[in-house]
């Protein structure tokens, strides 16, 4: 096995930047294109549906203009419940104080608070925890009745109307997407909106009941699981494999879960993604001081670069991005720490294997997967045979120190096996579905590229070679590495291919 050399300019970690007033301009949008921005995300929370179809029309001409595979990310509210207006828009609520939640719109009196979410009264025990602002106030149940709960104040703060309202650990009716969430996804699978994710996931039921909807008017979406709930980290496993894609939304998990427990709680979120193949992206807070800072802190970029170490496929970009000062400049910041992370990673990695692979050598009989890291499980739709080819294309791309890893994938599935598997080796993803090469967008270490489908496998790589060369990729003496099929029927790409330039 020959050390990984990775080129200079390659980053493999995808970066996913959302939308808002700083960034929603068609000059905005292009130079976060141009920083490093692989997928926009449409956060259907704020704005109208009008907006996001101008966002989206923007993107989509930006997209055909530079010649590049930008993704698109519609993420549904959910059932967040909020607090109602309050008196003076802000209330102190004080340690030791009591508040009541109570039944309709409008508070009576002084110390009562509405909320969105009418069963809340119905719902809430004595012993409950309820926190208020992102978790800064934290109350609990003392007593209810039939019309009102009176919490105690735990830890106090400023409180303002329409802030976020956490429950962590309390089982609610409320269904996985409101008449709201239902319109915005219709029209994302109208739109053509390549990814469409849901908040607040409590199952596996909620996620397949989305993809069911998305499927039965005709779109080919991808569906992310939001993990931001206790409920969701205690049925991981199923959520996970019913999901397209996950993200690690750690806003309103860190409400829900314990806030120490918060680093563990990802890294094991992100090893379940691994396991079954599933791309994940990690959100929320990551360079958060760049909203008004031109430089994050460092605990910020050590943030960043853990969640590459881990395995994040993705990294997320939400207030710094949408009301930010500074969008570009943080999308040019995260790329920087992704790309110097991303080196020491595939040296370390490299290290790694080497050493099994020298252990494997004095072995009889030891497989692949040893030194390799064999998934636990296919992708759905995913041909063991396919799975087995990209495996050992992956150790031959390694030890042959190829200059490209190509693969020719119709829906994507492929990429994505290639993907997980983290190689030093640039994977480049063709396809003539602009659907999957958007998608492919959000893979980690797969450069998207559009090419018009052909059997002839020479004519195939006379065409990667062309654009190798126009790119600055190839030059003569290199390898490439080809995984396609044969077309003998076989079910899944069943031929590997080195190809000297």
């Amino acid at each position: 096995m020959n050390a990984p050399c990775p080129a200079a300019d390659i980053v493999r970690t995808k970066i996913v930047a959302t939308l808002g007033p700083a960034s929603r301009s068609e000059e905005a949008m292009r130079g976060l294109v141009e920083a490093g921005v692989d997928v926009f995300r449409l956060n259907m929370a704020h704005g109208s549906m009008q907006e996001h179809q101008e966002s989206l029309d923007r993107i989509r001409r930006i997209s055909a203009d530079l010649v590049r595979p930008i993704g698109v990310l519609a993420d549904l509210a959910g059932p967040k419940i909020r607090l109602g207006e309050l008196p003076g828009d802000a209330v102190e609520c004080v340690e030791g104080d009591s508040i009541k939640f109570i039944r309709g719109t409008e508070p009576g009196r002084a110390g009562e608070f509405t909320v969105t979410y009418e069963p809340l009264v119905n719902e809430l025990s004595i012993g409950d925890s309820v926190m208020l602002a992102d978790g800064t106030i934290s109350l609990l149940v003392e007593e209810r009745t039939t019309e009102w709960v009176r919490c105690r104040v735990v830890q106090g703060g400023i409180v303002r109307s329409r802030q976020g309202v956490n429950l962590p650990g309390v089982k609610l009716s409320v269904a996985a997407m409101s008449a709201a969430d239902w319109q915005h996804a219709e029209w994302a699978a109208a739109a053509g909106v390549d990814f469409v994710s849901l908040s607040f996931v409590r199952s596996a039921v909620e996620v397949n009941l989305l993809k069911e909807l998305l499927r039965t008017r005709g779109s080919l979406a991808r569906v992310v699981a939001k993990i931001e709930k206790r409920e969701a980290v205690d049925n991981l496993e199923s959520i996970v494999e019913a999901a397209d894609a996950v993200m690690v939304a750690r806003g309103d998990l860190g409400v829900e879960t314990d806030v120490a427990s918060m680093p563990m709680v990802q890294k094991r979120i992100i090893r379940v993604c691994q396991r079954y193949q599933k791309p994940v992206i990690v959100a929320t807070q990551m360079l958060d001081s760049m909203q008004h800072s031109r430089r994050p802190t460092r605990a910020e970029t050590t943030d960043v670069a853990n969640a590459i170490l881990d395995g994040a496929d993705a990294c997320m970009l939400s207030g710094e991005t949408a009301i930010g000062e500074h969008p570009r400049l943080v999308v040019e910041m995260m790329r920087r720490i992704a790309r110097e992370t991303e080196k020491q990673y595939l040296a370390d990695r490299w290290h790694y294997l080497e050493g099994r692979f020298q252990a494997a050598r004095g072995s009889a009989g030891v497989p692949v997967q040893e030194f390799l890291g064999s998934p636990e499980f296919l992708v759905e739709g995913l041909h063991p045979i396919t799975q087995a080819v990209v495996d050992g294309a992956s150790r031959i791309a390694g030890e042959l120190d190829a200059k490209l890893f190509v693969v020719a994938s119709r829906s994507g599935l492929t990429a994505i096996a290639r993907s997980k598997r983290r190689g030093a080796v640039p994977t480049i993803g063709l396809s003539d579905n602009p659907a999957t090469l958007r998608q492919m967008a959000l893979y980690w270490g797969v450069t998207p590229l559009a090419m018009d489908a052909t059997h002839d496998t020479n004519v195939l790589l006379d065409r990667i070679t062309a654009w190798g060369f126009r790119d600055g990729r190839l030059q003569r003496g290199d390898r490439i590495l080809l995984v396609s099929g044969s077309g003998f029927g076989t079910g899944g790409h069943n031929m590997a291919l080195v190809h000297e330039v």
